[in-house]
C-alpha cells in the first residue's frame, strides 16, 4: 500500500524558505504570485494491507517523526 504524506507550516508561522520562492519568482519575471508557501512530501511504501491499520501507524508515524506539530500540519493520502 502506498502513502502519500504532505507536511505544511501552521498558519501564521514563518515561512523564510516560502518568501525567498516567492521573491526569486519574482525577479524571474513571474509576476502575480502573491504568496508561496513551501513544504515536505513523503511516500512511503507499506506492508500494511488493512487500511485502518495503516492509516493509525502513518498518523502515529507523523506524530512522533515526520511533522512537528507544534507547528506544521499534515495529511495523509493512501492508495
Amino acid at each position: 500500500m502506498k502513502a502519500r504524506i504532505h507536511v505544511t507550516l501552521k498558519n501564521g508561522v514563518l515561512d523564510p524558505q516560502g518568501k525567498a520562492i516567492e521573491h526569486a519568482l519574482g525577479n524571474m519575471g513571474f509576476d502575480g504570485v502573491n504568496e508561496a508557501r513551501q513544504g515536505k512530501f513523503i511516500e512511503l511504501d507499506l506492508a500494511e494491507t488493512d487500511k485502518a491499520k495503516a492509516e493509525a501507524a502513518l498518523d502515529e508515524m507523523c506524530r512522533k517523526l515526520l511533522a512537528n506539530t507544534v507547528i506544521e500540519n499534515y495529511s495523509i493520502e493512501l492508495e
